[in-house]
Parts: structure tokens; C-alpha cells; sequence
């Protein structure tokens, strides 16, 4: 460990394998990456069905021959502590491709997307003309406004100011945009939040162009693979990104030490700038430190809480047209909160789950002092649940941006169920210490990268 690097990388959770994987295969930079744990993943890990009663329910664990009494094989479960979609044509996928990790992993495509409407009542996500005029969401009207918003958006190209409408897209805002096609409330509501995945309303007074750019990546990932689904999701859950991640850094020369337990940032006595980390009496030295915030203490702030229920059932998640791997947005207006609730299913077919078995979770930013209890509408809509797991956890966020004192520190996961918002905070850090945006501009991954 006694050496010199370019970056010394803290934690192997998805944003700092990202990370690591695209300074080693873009920058060419020397990397350690280290981790306190005996394995990779972090926040982000993929645990077997053993693994998640020890870690979540301690007072129900269950020997390995009990669980297999009762679920299957115990290795058979690849549960993710954090899970999450991958948009088909977005910005993760494109991370993929750039540096070539969509080659050691296999991916599945969802079945479907889902939003819910007035009443509680489940719809599959409309994402163009065609499916506007088929929706059950809206009345014929409604259909016929909505299919020119969409007709709008498939025909938008952001350099052919013939393709705007007459409209300053940088200018207006998005709430304007809406008013120009006279689209109801509920119909602005399941656009904003199902297709563009905004998490609150202040996109509403952004410009435009930014909700008519994220209809369309969704519409664009809708077709890139066929399915009825704009996500994609790795076999074998989503453990397997950073560990695809950290192969890519290991094939330019990165080194990799789990289990230092002690490991802990060394900064310069003069400057205060992180310049390497030290573990068992060793030093590693380096010009910066990147890293999740819980190797960085008094360096970051709470911003908030995220509460997760992580559920095993014996059937798929009902009223989503007999669909298994789903996302299903409920916006926070139909529950009377502030924020959105979540909700991801997936089985089997993606190796998550032993044979006759589903995984389904449910997560929202907490509001009150019963998170728990927050998830109930979401919870209800699972049907009969086997086994449940709760986790509530910390949203930290980086006091600085590491630029003056060379630590770059990645904020906590957010309560969505797709990775647009965790990728971007890893974009962000690479700009940080590169002082150059992240050219993503190859991208040739198809359906033959996806095994269905």
C-alpha cells in the first residue's frame, strides 16, 4: 500500500465503481480502490437471502436449511439493497458503452412502466401518440392533446430550431409548455413525474427544453429495445455494476483492497487537502480522494432520509397486466404527500429470485417521524407479502465540491427507482476533477447485449 496514485477511491458503491472505472479507462489515471468491507457493492451490494436476514431481521434469521425449506436455495437470491432501473438510452447505459462494462454483464429488459391515476388505479405509462389515443389515463380529448404534445416531442431535434414549435424552448418554461397544449392537470402530472421523472415541480419553472429532452429519452428508450419497457436490469442484480466496474478499472491497472477495516483519508498537515489514505500502518499517497461520505466525517451534511421496504412474495405484483420486472411511479398528489412513491418489481427471469419467487420493494423520501408507514401505498399494492425488510437511511450531501481541498465526495441514493439522478452525480464529480464534461457520445449497445 506504501505507493503513489493518481486517485485513491473510498467505498466500492456504484457512484465511486463508476467512478474509478472511468478515470482508469478515459483519464488512464493509477487507482486504488479500497473498501472497509470484505465485499464489493457498498450501499449498492446484491446480498443472498442469508445475508439479507442477518443483515435486516436478525431476530427472524433462518439457517440455510430453513431458508431452503421455505424458499429455495439461499444463493438463489440476489436482493438489492438499492434497487434501481437502468433507462435504456440513458445516461448510465451510455456510461456502459463508453467504456465497454456492458460486455461483462447481461441485461433483461422490463416488462413494463406504470403510473397511477385518480382512484388509486394502476395504467401502463403512455410514452407516444400511438399509446396516448390507447390510454385509459385520460378522456378523448384529453388523448387528442396529449398525442400532439407527443407528436412534438418525437419530431423535437434540439439543433433544428424548425423542430420548436415557434417556441423558445431555452426561454420558456415547462409549466408554459404544458399551457400551450392545453394539457389537464392530471395529464401534466403523470408527464412530469412517469416520463420525465422529475422528482418535484420546480422543473415547472425551468426551461422547457429540459422536460421536452427527458419525455423524449424515455420515448427513445420505449424503442431502443422493443419491450414495452424503457428499463433495463443486469441478471443477477445490480452488484454485479460495480464489480463490472471495478474489472474495468483492474484491466488498466487499478488495485483493488477489501476489508480495511481502519482505512481512513490522510490530508496534508499545511494544505488541508486529502493527499492519500492509510490503513494498518501503511500509507498511500495521491493527488486526490474520492469517495462515499462515510469516509469523510465532518464533511458532509444530512439532507434528508430515505426509507426502502425490500419484500419477497410468492406471486407478481398485481394489476400490472400480468407484467414481472415493473416500475410503478405513484406521484405524491395521488397519496397527499410532498414526494413520489416508488415501487419496483422483478423475479426470476432476472436471477434476482429463486423459481416461483418475486422481489418487490417500495421507497419514498421521508416526511414524517413514521417512515414506515409511509410506504403503505405502495405496500398495498404488492398483494400478500412473505417477508418484509425495512431500511431507513441518510441522504448525505458534500459541504464543498472538492476542487479546493481534493476530496470529491458523492451524495447518498436518492428514493427513485432508476439511475438517471445517481449517474449524474458521478458526471458531475468526473467535471469536478477533470475540469472537462464526460464525452458519452458512442453508444451502440442493442437488444443482442440484452439476453430478453
Amino acid at each position: 500500500m506504501d505507493q503513489t496514485y493518481d486517485v485513491v477511491v473510498l467505498g466500492t458503491g456504484l457512484k465511486e465503481c463508476l467512478v474509478a472505472g472511468v478515470l482508469s479507462a478515459v483519464e488512464r489515471m493509477k487507482v486504488l480502490h479500497v473498501d472497509r468491507n470484505d465485499y464489493y457493492g457498498g450501499e449498492s451490494a446484491s446480498l443472498n437471502l442469508l445475508q439479507v436476514f442477518e443483515k435486516f431481521a436478525k431476530e427472524r434469521a433462518m439457517d440455510k436449511s430453513a431458508i431452503a425449506a421455505k424458499y429455495g436455495r439461499y444463493q438463489d437470491y440476489n436482493i438489492d439493497l438499492i434497487p434501481k432501473y437502468i433507462m435504456g438510452n440513458g445516461l448510465l447505459t451510455k456510461v456502459l458503452v463508453k467504456t465497454g462494462v456492458h460486455q461483462y454483464i447481461q441485461f433483461r429488459a422490463g416488462d413494463g412502466s406504470f403510473v397511477v391515476g385518480k382512484g388509486g388505479k394502476i395504467h401502463k405509462v403512455p410514452a407516444n401518440d400511438k399509446e396516448a389515443l390507447r390510454s385509459s389515463l385520460m378522456g378523448m380529448f384529453e388523448k387528442l392533446r396529449a398525442r400532439s404534445f407527443f407528436v412534438f416531442v418525437q419530431n423535437f431535434v434540439e439543433t433544428d430550431p424548425s423542430t420548436h414549435g415557434g417556441y423558445n424552448l431555452h426561454r420558456m418554461p415547462a409549466r408554459e409548455l404544458y399551457e400551450k397544449f392545453g394539457l389537464a392537470a392530471e395529464t401534466v402530472e403523470f408527464i412530469g413525474h412517469a416520463l420525465a421523472l422529475k422528482t418535484n415541480e420546480r422543473y415547472l419553472d425551468e426551461p422547457a427544453v429540459n422536460l421536452v429532452k427527458a419525455v423524449r429519452l424515455y420515448s427513445d428508450s420505449m424503442a431502443r429495445f422493443d419491450t414495452g419497457s424503457p428499463y433495463i436490469y443486469p441478471l443477477y442484480g445490480l452488484g454485479e455494476l460495480p464489480q463490472g466496474f471495478a474489472r474495468l478499472s483492474a484491466v488498466y491497472g487499478g488495485t483493488y483492497m477489501l476489508a480495511k477495516h481502519d482505512v481512513e483519508v490522510v490530508y496534508d498537515e499545511e494544505t488541508g487537502r486529502a493527499c492519500g489514505v492509510k490503513s494498518e500502518g501503511e500509507t498511500a499517497k495521491a493527488k486526490f480522494v474520492v469517495g462515499d461520505p462515510s469516509y469523510f466525517p465532518g464533511k458532509t451534511k444530512v439532507m434528508g432520509q430515505v426509507v426502502r421496504a425490500l419484500c419477497l412474495l410468492s406471486h407478481p405484483i398485481p394489476n400490472v397486466n400480468d407484467a414481472e420486472s415493473v416500475q410503478i411511479i405513484i406521484p405524491a398528489a395521488q397519496c397527499g404527500r410532498r414526494h413520489d412513491v416508488y415501487v419496483l418489481g422483478a423475479g426470476s427471469s432476472h436471477n434476482v429470485c429463486a423459481k416461483g419467487r418475486y422481489f418487490a420493494s417500495v421507497s419514498t423520501t421521508v416526511e414524517t417521524n413514521d417512515p414506515q408507514r409511509e410506504l403503505e401505498v405502495g405496500l398495498r399494492m404488492l398483494g400478500p407479502i412473505d417477508e418484509l425488510f425495512y431500511n431507513v437511511s441518510d441522504v448525505h450531501h458534500p459541504l464543498a465540491d472538492g476542487v479546493a481541498d481534493g476530496a470529491f465526495i458523492s451524495t447518498g441514493y436518492d428514493a427513485t427507482t432508476h439511475f438517471e439522478t445517481t449517474v449524474r452525480d458521478v458526471i458531475d464529480i468526473y467535471k469536478r476533477i477533470t475540469g472537462k464534461d464526460l464525452d458519452l457520445s458512442k453508444d451502440d449497445f442493442t437488444a443482442a447485449d440484452t439476453s430478453g
